[in-house]
């Protein structure tokens, strides 16, 4: 779905030009319909940020894909300089972030890309939670102006989206009043799961989809602490400069008092396995997140979770 979409847009447009530093698993049918426009720089992450922004110079969108841990950490440098600071629209759609880099380990993990992207003065982050999320979203990032970070996930859903995306506007879900879950991208799946279970202990939830974390939706964010009892940030990255910490410095600003419960990683890496085995190791299926927020034990069942797709 993410190819067919990318592919309708540049061929529409032909400011577009796909990039990748040697990971074309989602984008391996294209060089062929868009000819010059694909790029391929090799395992060159720096060098192939510093050539998007001499084409974005020159009027081009360049799309750039590579691992979400090179995207954000090795070429950091090059996003900073020569993306945030000319605000130039280069988007960086960044494979395998957070849990979907299941079976790799520490070096190849990106979870601390939220926070290292939206320190960057005139980056906007996002995080899909699924393909057609993913493809709902696309057309409106790409149209932005500015530089755009975008925690690629593509994994099937039966989940409904709504259709409208805005920048800088959650997906509101369900509201609740005694909880309202708020995540992004992949954990969304298991949310979703966590949810079911809490209202079978009769909890009234509500459930958000922060899909645009920078800019994010205050206002929404605000609003939720006169309509719910407790908030949860559920997200797979470092507790540290993610959505949890997002929320600490809008309250913070706002000089708002909120109970907040972070479901994170704090101050380690994940243990590298299969998808599932990592979920349940490190405490993040939907079950595991909905009796850490009861407090006990329940007779519920964890759905089995899909193997990601490596996108090497």
């Amino acid at each position: 779905m993410y190819e067919e979409l990318l592919k309708n847009i540049a061929i529409d447009d032909e400011r577009i030009v796909v990039m990748t530093a040697e990971n074309r698993a989602l984008i391996r049918n294209l060089p062929p319909v868009l000819g010059k426009r694909f790029i391929d720089t090799g395992i060159t992450e720096q060098c192939m940020v510093g050539a998007a922004a001499g084409l974005a110079l020159r009027g081009r969108v360049p799309v750039l894909h590579a691992l979400a841990s090179f995207l954000s950490m090795r070429a950091f440098e090059f996003v900073r300089t020569d993306a945030g600071i000319p605000n130039l629209p280069i988007k960086l759609s960044a494979f395998i972030p957070g849990f979907l880099s299941d079976g790799n380990g520490p070096t190849h993990q990106a979870v601390e890309d939220v926070s290292l992207m939206r320190g960057i003065p005139n980056m906007q982050v996002f995080a899909p939670a699924n393909e057609q999320d993913l493809a709902i979203m696309l057309p409106e990032i790409l149209a932005s102006k500015h530089p755009a970070y975008i925690r690629i996930c593509h994994r099937p859903t039966s989940f409904q989206h709504q259709k409208h995306f805005e920048i800088g506007k959650a997906e509101v879900i369900a509201e609740g009043t005694d909880v309202t879950l708020l995540t992004y991208g992949f954990m969304l799946e298991q949310t979703l799961i966590a949810a079911e279970i809490l209202r079978a202990e009769g909890k009234s939830v509500g459930i958000v989809n922060l899909r645009s974390l920078k800019p994010i939706d205050e206002a929404y964010l605000v609003d939720l602490t006169q309509k719910t009892d407790l908030l949860v940030t559920i997200e797979d990255h470092f507790v540290t400069g993610g959505l949890y910490s997002i929320v600490a410095e809008i309250f913070l600003k706002k000089q708002i008092q909120a109970p907040v419960l972070p479901i994170a990683l704090f101050e380690k890496w994940f243990k590298p396995a299969r998808l599932q085995e990592v979920l349940e190791y490190e405490g993040f299926t939907g079950k595991q997140i909905a009796e850490r927020i009861l407090g006990y034990h329940t007779e519920s069942i964890q759905p089995h979770i899909i193997a990601s797709e490596f996108a090497e």
